[in-house]
């Protein structure tokens, strides 16, 4: 199994969630996922801002505000069910979306928005992700949502009795989501990400060094060290518009990441209008594996 820095589009094609897992896995921290919101226009009609995001080096393309009832992504004339398929083959990477595990019962710290079902991580929107023909779903919550841990467990596991092997389930918060008593530092604990790999997650999501208050460098390296142990991948996330920061900055939160342990690194969606800066996109990149894989991934065509 190819590391998934060398892995070309046509590798991608071929790839189940097992075998994605692996090419993660063999990279040894070294792999960029970029979100992107899909429901704003590009910032370069010309293109998909996941587009964007590839060209300036991100490995996985997650896209965020996706509707499985009404698939679309601005920029795209694919509407549709063909509309990741289509994605998929512009981007020559895997493509996954986001769903959220919404709590009725949770305790609101602000006042919450209210989710259409085909953003929700309820069952009958899982199937339908499954049959548009995404790689992954990551199970988080955005700003004002309600997405709870204990939601975000029960939902990994009706994902991974849909997905099986054929995707993988990424699980975990980036942020508060606008719950009292989940924020700062106390998103995630040891316990908490143990019960998502216990539920079935192939990847847990925490939140970077750096990023909410008291996510320093020892304790997300002992959150990663627990999920490891549990078996599975630790991705770290950018999801506090710090994507839009200085290069300088978002390069020293990529190394603290890799330091703690990362194999999957997130960076956000608020850099500009959907889509991070995609300069720090690529200095994200150049920061835990040089401009050697970096360029290459820019630059290698989707017919290889």
């Amino acid at each position: 199994m190819k590391r998934i820095l060398d892995c070309t589009a046509s590798d991608f094609q071929k790839m189940g969630g097992k075998e994605l897992r692996q090419a993660i896995a063999a990279a040894e921290g070294r792999t960029v996922l970029a979100e992107v919101v899909c429901t704003v226009p590009p910032i370069y009609p010309s293109v998909t801002n996941a587009e964007l995001a590839a060209a300036f080096g991100a490995d996985l393309i997650l896209l965020n505000v996706f509707d499985v009832d009404h698939p679309e992504v601005f920029g795209l004339e694919t509407k549709g069910e063909e509309t990741v398929r289509q994605l998929k083959k512009l981007v020559g990477r895997p493509v996954g979306i986001n769903l959220e595990p919404v709590d009725p019962n949770a305790e609101r710290l602000e006042a919450l928005y209210e989710l259409p079902q085909g953003r929700r991580a309820v069952e009958a929107s899982l199937v339908k992700a499954k049959q548009l023909g995404v790689d992954f779903v990551c199970l988080t919550g955005n700003p004002k949502t309600g997405v709870t841990n204990r939601a975000i467990v029960e939902s990994v596991k009706t994902a991974k009795k849909i997905f099986g092997e054929e995707g993988l389930v990424i699980a975990g918060k980036m942020h508060g989501a606008g719950v009292k008593g989940e924020s700062g530092g106390s998103i995630v604990d040891e316990e908490t990400v143990a019960s998502f790999v216990d539920a079935g997650a192939d990847v847990v999501l925490i939140p970077g060094v750096g990023t909410v208050p008291g996510t320093t460098l020892e304790k997300q390296e002992k959150l990663i060290q627990t999920i490891h142990e549990k078996g599975a991948l630790a991705l770290t996330a950018i999801g506090t518009s710090q994507e839009g920061a200085g290069k300088e900055t978002v390069s020293q939160m990529a190394l603290y990441n890799k330091m703690a342990g990362a194999d999957i690194h997130h960076i956000g969606d608020a850099g500009i209008f959907g889509i991070a800066d995609p300069e720090n996109i690529m200095a994200y990149s150049i920061a835990i594996r040089g401009r050697r894989h970096t360029y290459v991934r820019m630059a290698a065509s989707v017919l290889r």
